[in-house]
């Protein structure tokens, strides 16, 4: 299957609401992307690669609000998805108590 046929494309922003001009795979504008891009959250309790999965995950739209606080986010292969929050998720790690990258990903989305 070709992967293009398969990609979602956003026309509102998922950080604002607002309507995009040019439809975006992230599901964000360019000025809410910025933002997320230099949000200031506290990074020091996650390891190097939890940090860029996170990163990731919101620069592949793969992290999508659900309520206020609330996200749901696909795992690394794509075969799953989780809800996420900054406190807890659904996923192997988060089940366990750990901290995940998913919940790194909805602190910076909620930070920006």
């Amino acid at each position: 299957m070709n992967a293009a046929a398969t990609t979602h494309h956003h026309t509102n922003c998922l950080r604002c609401g607002r309507t995009l001009r040019r439809p975006s795979r992230d599901g964000y504008g360019p000025k809410c992307r910025a933002k997320i891009r230099n949000t200031a959250v506290d990074l020091t309790d996650y390891k190097p690669h939890q940090i860029t999965s996170a990163r990731e995950l919101i620069e592949d739209g793969a992290i999508i609000p659900l309520r206020s606080i609330v996200f749901r986010a696909v795992s690394t292969d794509g075969t799953e998805t989780y809800k996420t929050a900054p406190t807890g998720c659904t996923c192997p790690a988060g089940t366990k108590g750990s901290r995940c990258y998913h919940q790194l990903a909805a602190r910076m989305l909620l930070a920006a």
